[in-house]
C-alpha cells in the first residue's frame, strides 16, 4: 500500500463473510445494518431487498448477508475494533 500499511486481502465474492463475522463487524462498527448491503449490486436489486429489508429482523438480515458476498458492500476494512464499510477517503485517511 502507498501508506505502508500491511493488510490481508480477501475476495468476499469467493469467500463470503460468515454470520458470526458479519454480526461482530456490525456490532463493532456502530453503523446501521443497511450500510452493510451492496445496494447498487444486481443481486440486491434482483431480490428486491429494498422492500424486504425493512420487515426483516437483524438476525434475518445477517443470515441473508452471509449467504452471498455479492450482497455485502465493499470494501470492508477490519482493524481490531475499527470497521470501515465502503470507501470514504476521509475515513480511510484518518485511520492511516
Amino acid at each position: 500500500m502507498e501508506k505502508g500499511a500491511s493488510f490481508e486481502k480477501r475476495d468476499i465474492k469467493e469467500k463470503s463473510p460468515t454470520y458470526e463475522e458479519l454480526k461482530t463487524w456490525y456490532e463493532k462498527s456502530g453503523l446501521p445494518l443497511k450500510k452493510f448491503y451492496n445496494t447498487s449490486g444486481v443481486l440486491y436489486k434482483t431480490m428486491a431487498l429494498k422492500d424486504k429489508i425493512p420487515t426483516m429482523s437483524e438476525d434475518e438480515q445477517l443470515k441473508l448477508l452471509a449467504t452471498d458476498g455479492m450482497l455485502v458492500k465493499r470494501p470492508i476494512l477490519v482493524d481490531g475494533d475499527t470497521i470501515l464499510v465502503g470507501f470514504k477517503q476521509a475515513e480511510w485517511e484518518k485511520l492511516f
